[in-house]
């Protein structure tokens, strides 16, 4: 496929939200501690960036959750591909995403952290969302940027594994 690359959110855009993301994350958790759990691998920049600016105590885990493969279209068939190392019961968890598509993803990761870890509280943070393609009604806390239902590479978002090392937001435009 031939397609061009077209700036949506620029870098310092991006940089300003994530502080004020995390002013947002600091209130909501003061005097708490705080377990970042990124979805890999696209969350990995963003999460990155973002507890670097958070001022409370934050723990870092990871989860590995697949619906796309190499398409541009989630499947909608989700799996665990790797789960959380650590013990997340009793604790105050924040789900990290870069993109909410469907909602289809984040639903089956929340039932899971709800059903199976025992978590005191739940929330989700994500860099993107894109409200046009939802499929299901899932409650996000933390939302970075509402952008249009195009496909969007960089700052971690990849299109078959590349572009994530882009600073900034861009758009795939096929040609």
């Amino acid at each position: 496929m031939n397609y061009r690359i077209e700036n949506l959110i620029d870098k310092e855009a991006v940089e300003k939200r994530i502080k004020e993301l995390a002013r947002e994350i600091e209130k909501d958790y003061a005097g708490e501690e705080v377990y970042c759990v990124g979805l890999l691998k696209g969350s990995v920049i963003f999460l990155s960036d973002l507890v670097k600016e958070i001022n409370i105590p934050v723990i870092i885990d990871f989860m590995s959750v697949s619906s796309y493969g190499s398409e541009t279209v989630s499947s909608g068939d989700v799996k665990i591909l790797k789960d959380t190392d650590l013990d997340l019961r009793g604790k105050h968890v924040l789900i990290v995403e870069d993109i909410i598509d469907t909602g289809l993803t984040l639903e089956y990761v929340i039932k899971y952290f709800k059903e199976g870890k025992g978590v005191k509280s739940l929330r989700t943070c994500t860099l993107l969302n894109k409200p046009e393609r939802r499929k299901v009604d899932v409650k996000v806390d933390y939302i970075g940027f509402d952008v249009p239902d195009k496909f969007v590479i960089g700052y971690g978002l990849d299109y078959d594994q590349k572009y994530r090392n882009l600073p900034y937001i861009a758009v795939v435009i096929p040609e």
